[in-house]
This record gives structure tokens, sequence and C-alpha cells, in this order.
């Protein structure tokens, strides 16, 4: 029963709650905050909690550095998505999910665990991202979109991100690195963009991806901060510290975001 309650309901129910939210956010303030806020630390946060509980808190900081090198590679699977979706939604998906399976498989052959590494690889692909995305293909945020909720759509939005979480838990418990590389697995960056085109276009998901790229800077941060703060506290005053870390990169994303086209 614990097993259920810890590893499945859990994050299938907080993982729904958080796609609702984004999707909320963007469709009535834009991409640019929506895509910010939506990539708050959040399975994360769950995800190095476990692990910690689980097995130990060193544990989870040594999979906590390898977490900034695979976000490094989440930003490469926007990109990816964000210039291919004008060609199809199925072929963006696919080239997108394979260039993030080759890559996180070469970190876990490579057995990453250095922080610095770690954090460079993520500054070189999110310095790479910026320039093609904003200089290079041009991609603009959406300003709003004109949008009624049904309950069905709720549902839908909660099933498909609650799926892809669950799983994501489930295989986080094999190994230090691996656990990293799979708890920020982008089943919510997959999810959002999945119905972000679906209902609104090729336009607005790569908007919101475009944004996602810059606030997936607050989750780094938090990894990097659980890295160094997990072994000197406990695991609440830990992930509290790591929190506020986040929150202080996010308050400065959101502030500036006006600056973004």
């Amino acid at each position: 029963m614990d097993f259920i309650l810890y590893q499945l309901f859990l994050p299938f129910i907080l993982s729904a709650i958080i796609v609702v939210i984004i999707m909320f956010i963007a469709e009535k303030y834009g991409t640019k905050l929506g895509g910010i806020l939506g990539t708050l630390p959040s399975t994360i946060v769950i995800a190095l909690i476990f692990l910690a509980i689980n097995q130990n808190i060193n544990f989870a900081s040594e999979s906590a550095a390898v977490i900034p090198a695979e976000l490094g590679i989440n930003v490469l699977f926007l990109v990816i998505f964000a210039i291919l979706i004008y060609k199809s939604l199925k072929f963006a998906f696919f080239v997108s999910l394979s260039v993030w399976i080759i890559l996180s498989f070469l970190i876990f052959i490579i057995n990453l665990n250095n922080i610095y590494i770690s954090v460079s690889i993520y500054l070189i692909s999110l310095i790479s991202a910026l320039i093609i995305l904003e200089k290079k293909k041009k991609i603009k945020s959406i300003k709003n979109v004109d949008f009624h909720y049904n309950k069905k759509k709720i549902a839908i939005r909660g099933i498909v991100a609650g799926i892809i979480i669950s799983i994501a838990i489930l295989l986080s418990n094999i190994g230090a690195i691996i656990s990293g590389i799979f708890s920020v697995f982008p089943a919510i960056i997959i999810s959002t963009m999945l119905i972000s085109y679906r209902e609104y276009g090729p336009n607005f998901a790569a908007g919101m991806a475009k944004s996602m790229i810059i606030g997936i800077s607050s989750v780094t941060v938090y990894s990097v901060a659980v890295h160094f703060l997990y072994p000197i506290y406990n695991i609440l005053l830990g992930s509290i510290l790591s929190y506020f870390a986040s929150l202080s990169i996010t308050f400065m994303l959101l502030a500036i975001r006006n600056k973004i086209k």
C-alpha cells in the first residue's frame, strides 16, 4: 500500500495538478510567464526526497550532480522540438525524444558525477539554445489565447502528465546516475508541448518551448543546491533552502521576462 501511495498515486496526482496550472497560466497570461513558472522545481523535488528517504542523503546528493547536464539535454530537446514542430508533430517528437535518449545514455555510460562538468554542459546548452532560437530562428513568445475550460480537457491533461511522471518515478530507483537522469525526465515538457501544439498550433508550442528553456534555470539551481546542502543539512531543511535558491532565480527571470521577444 505504501509503495502504491508514494511511487504511483502521489506523483500522479501532483504532476496532474502541475500541468493544469501551467497551461492555465500560459493561456491566461502568455507563454512568457507560463513557460517560466512551468519549469519551477516540481517532480525533481519529489524524486530527490524519495531517493534520500529510500536510499540515503549521499545517494540523493550524487544523483543531483548529474541533473544539470541532463537538464542541458532537456534544453536541446526543446530546441529541436521548437524548430521541427513546423514540419510535423510526430517528426518533432520522434527526433527530440531520440536525441534525449541517445545523449542520456551517453551520460549514463560515462558515469558523469562531477557537478562542475555537469553545470558546464548545462550552460553550454542554454547559451547555444538562446542563440539559435532568439537570433537564428527568431521564435517569439505568444501573449495570450482565448480558451474556455471543460472537464474533459482538464482530465486528459492530468492523465497524460500523471502517467508519464509515475513511470519516471518508478524508473528512478535503480542507481545514483540513472536516478538523477530520470528524476528530470522531460515528462512535464512532453505533455505541455503536445497539449500546446494540439490546441493552439506550432507558434504557441514553439513560444512555450522558448520560455521553458529559460525557466529550466530554476531547476538547475535547485539540483546544485541539493547536491551541496543535503550532506550538510537534513532532507527537510536541505529541500527548503534549495527551493528558496531556485525561487530567487525564478523571480529574477520573471522580472526580466518582458525583454523576451
